[in-house]
């Protein structure tokens, strides 16, 4: 009879210490910005180029004029048509997208490293010599102009919209939608787009972010020869205006009979990532709303069973140092966004300020705060596993005009920050009488109900 042999079990190795990567950072001869970071294993490489074509820069009536045009970056060449670049993007294996936010216009590649200059040239030439051919941009137009009606029909886009046309003064680019309307995305034709690119897109004030394994790979050669070759005009952007934002405690009904769930979007604007209070409003607002063992989900879903899940988020929306020519001109949306059924909305919203005016009398508890550490500072290594993940982060520091070393600095920031530190932030981010309620639903049942609650002036508008 035989006997089995068992093996010893395997020890786990010790523990490594883990930090944000690092980059390095130059500048090519036609002044565009480079990161780069060197990560060992990450054979797919991703580059996210930065370019400062913000959307407050789009002329008036032409709202959506930056989307287009990013859109269209990848529709061909001085040298190839549309479906040439294509073709040579699949020969590749990259992928290149691009789109356009309040900052500007990103454009995002990844591809194989062994094929990493090829890529680089393809980038290079949509940068450098896009062809922006009438046809293809009216597809593009019609494409969007497609996509809107979805948009409306969409709840959680629609109180977007609703919020930020209430949150920002009409003449504020951010008061309206970020990739267009109908009217002003029927006006754009290639005309308009090549415009918009003269002004604005130049390797001066350009960022290239490069991450992934650069072994094997002559990087500067195949960057002086991609890159490198781009040329434009030394100009410097426009400085951009203050973020100025209306949060008076109020509601809006975007009424849309006979809708069986109501869709709610409750927020303001406050302090965005070059505040000293930004760590603190992070963790306080992940105990609040970032999980599903946080409070609003803990009372909402739980125990009353109103919803699937509510989140409180922030989102920065434009950043600039307090150092640069333009000054502190940032600020970040504070958020609180879920979903309940149409005779819930009145108990639900009930519910959700009882949660924010205790969390103001009462406070987190250490156990709430240890655990939110736990979570956001315990995950960054399997957050950030991908060259894309790394890239996205760097190239949103490049964006808000942050320090290259933000991110490692915001995880120690982190797991400093205390329990009373804390609460004050997250109280402050969202104090129950400064918060503008946006509800997308049937105003016919959830008008009378919200109302009764006294949180602000309840208008109704057209869905």
């Amino acid at each position: 009879m035989s006997t089995m042999e068992f093996h010893p079990q395997p020890q786990s190795g010790a523990p490594k210490p883990w930090a944000f990567p690092a980059p390095e950072r130059s500048q090519l001869a036609n002044g565009l910005t480079l990161l780069t970071s060197h990560r060992p294993g990450q054979q797919v490489v991703a580059v996210e180029v930065n370019l400062v074509a913000p959307l407050a820069a789009e002329p008036e009536g032409l709202d959506g004029v930056a989307t287009i045009m990013a859109r269209a970056f990848s529709e061909g060449t001085d040298k190839h048509t549309a479906e040439e670049f294509a073709a040579e993007l699949e020969r590749c294996g990259a992928t290149l997208d691009a789109h356009a936010d309040h900052p500007g216009v990103r454009v995002s590649l990844e591809v194989p490293a062994s094929r990493l200059p090829r890529a680089l040239g393809l980038l290079a030439d949509a940068l450098r010599a896009p062809a922006f051919p009438d046809d293809e941009v009216e597809r593009l137009v019609r494409n969007r102009l497609d996509e809107i009606p979805h948009e409306l029909a969409n709840p959680a886009r629609r109180a977007a919209m609703a919020l930020s046309k209430e949150l920002f003064p009409a003449n504020s680019r951010m008061s309206r939608p970020r990739q267009g309307t109908e009217e002003t995305i029927a006006r754009i034709d290639a005309a308009a787009v090549r415009a918009f690119y003269d002004a604005h897109v130049r390797p001066a004030t350009g960022t290239a972010v490069i991450v992934g394994d650069f072994t094997g790979v002559d990087l500067d050669a195949a960057l002086a020869d991609t890159l490198g070759a781009w040329k434009g005009s030394p100009a410097q952007p426009s400085k951009p205006s203050p973020v100025v934002a209306d949060d008076t405690g109020r509601v809006v009904i975007v009424d849309r009979p006979g809708a069986v769930q109501t869709q709610l979007l409750i927020g303001r604007v406050g302090a965005d990532r070059h505040d000293q209070v930004w760590p603190a409003q992070v963790l306080g607002t992940y105990c609040l709303g970032g999980t599903l063992t946080s409070r609003l989900d803990r009372v909402l879903r739980e125990e009353k069973g109103y919803t699937y899940g509510v989140r409180a988020f922030g989102q920065v929306l434009r950043s600039s140092a307090p150092s640069s020519p333009e000054g502190a001109t940032g600020a970040a949306l504070l958020a609180i966004s879920g979903s309940v059924d149409t005779a819930s909305t009145g108990p639900a919203l009930k519910d959700l300020w009882t949660v924010l005016r205790t969390l103001a009398a009462e406070g987190l508890t250490d156990a709430e705060r240890d655990v939110a550490v736990q979570n956001l500072v315990g995950v960054a290594p399997l957050k950030y596993e991908t060259a894309a993940a790394v890239a996205g982060t760097l190239a949103d520091q490049v964006e808000q005009q942050l320090p290259d070393d933000y991110q490692a600095q915001l995880y120690v920031r982190l797991a400093e920050t205390g329990t009373v530190e804390a609460t004050a932030a997250v109280v402050n981010a969202f104090p129950a009488d400064r918060l503008v309620t946006v509800l997308v639903g049937d105003a016919a049942q959830i008008a009378e109900p919200v109302k009764a609650l006294g949180i602000g002036e309840v208008t109704v508008v057209s869905g």
